[in-house]
């Protein structure tokens, strides 16, 4: 029996243009989406997906929601749980889904909450405010918490804030889910650390940087006993759009293959998708290509798990376009019309939870 998969983009709705998510059915062969329906989430500006697969998580107006992804697809309602504080803009699970962390942009604010065995959403265990002063500009002259994500070994809890030019590396006692502040990675004045990545094996992790439109490399290391674990930088990628078509642009979001053979960098401004060929021993990455993406403001990329496609939310322009990479001749090429959708801010494709599919996925194939 073939693998179904599901798309699930997340939406403002404050202009009664969307509900919240929408729901898709994925088209492996044809490399695009087939509008299915829409459930209500008031401002869904970020989803994932847990590790086994069952669950999907929003970041609403009322903290985050979770939804049980059935076997056809569909989402039923399991609960919402507040955070006590501003709506989050980002949210993963750990590798056992045994808590789910919410990074806060507006308040600076990394909360951290249990999960049920069910896939619903517990209580607050912690709650951290990041202090301190970035630059003059307004978007790195106070803390945004931007992304976060426990480490592959579970020791620490990694939290990216752009407004402070810094990476927070907190302790993390999983009894009682509490985040310990024990070392930070202090990048360069103005550069908006944004979104950072784990390789599946945890040996390297990819930090891009919104303002400065790089992505760093580093190795990552920890030996049991150790106060902090040791982040070696291996490689800097000058420039995520080396056209810089627009003195505005920003990368927006990474996303690695469901194999970790490729990394793609998201662009605003330029409104481009950088390719990069991913070295599974050294982690180094070596770029393919830089190419348009028919939209305006990609905020988000989903990868097909067939790794042959991809599509670029593009909120800016209300739509998502769909492309055929080609990863010999460097080429992105459009592979089906584009959809409309009301202003969306991410999208996760996943395998649906049937009995053939079922049971518990790679971190690879749980990231897309």
């Amino acid at each position: 029996m073939r693998n179904k998969y599901m798309a699930y983009v997340g939406s403002y709705s404050y202009n009664g243009q969307a509900k919240g998510i929408t729901v898709y059915d994925v088209d492996m062969d044809k490399g695009c989406f087939q509008y299915r329906c829409e459930v209500e989430v008031d401002n869904s500006s970020y989803l994932a997906v847990s590790n086994d697969g069952r669950t999907l998580y929003s970041i609403a107006d009322e903290g985050v929601v979770s939804f049980r992804i059935m076997e056809n697809g569909a989402l039923s309602r399991l609960n919402s749980a507040n955070i006590k504080g501003m709506r989050g803009c980002h949210i993963t699970t750990d590798a056992e889904d045994k808590y789910i962390f919410v990074s806060g942009y507006h308040d600076g604010k990394e909360t951290v909450l249990r999960l049920n065995e069910d896939g619903s959403v517990g209580e607050i265990t912690d709650g951290v405010f990041h202090k301190g002063l970035g630059s003059v500009a307004e978007r790195t002259f106070r803390p945004h918490v931007s992304c976060s994500a426990r480490t592959p070994d579970g020791h620490f809890v990694l939290v990216a804030d752009l407004g402070i030019d810094q990476v927070k590396v907190y302790r993390f006692d999983e009894k009682k889910g509490l985040l310990t502040q024990v070392d930070a990675l202090r990048c360069e004045l103005e550069s908006g650390p944004r979104q950072f990545l784990f390789s599946g094996d945890g040996k390297f992790i990819y930090l891009m940087y919104e303002i400065k439109n790089v992505i760093d490399v580093f190795t990552y290391e920890y030996e049991e006993g150790d106060r902090v674990p040791h982040f070696e930088k291996i490689q800097t990628i000058t420039s995520t759009a080396p056209e810089r078509l627009s003195q505005l642009t920003a990368a927006c979001a990474i996303r690695l293959s469901p194999k970790e053979d490729y990394l793609y960098c998201s662009n605003a401004g330029d409104n481009s998708v950088s390719v990069y060929r991913r070295d599974p021993e050294t982690g180094v990455l070596t770029m393919i290509s830089c190419l348009p993406i028919s939209g305006d403001y990609p905020k988000d990329i989903a990868v097909f798990p067939d790794e042959k496609h991809l599509a670029s939310i593009n909120h800016a322009s209300n739509s998502i376009s769909f492309f055929e990479v080609d990863y010999e001749k460097g080429l992105l090429v459009m592979c089906s019309r584009s959809i409309t959708i009301n202003e969306p801010n991410c999208c996760v494709i996943t395998r649906v939870p049937n009995g053939t599919a079922g049971g518990k996925k790679t971190k690879a194939e749980s990231r897309q």
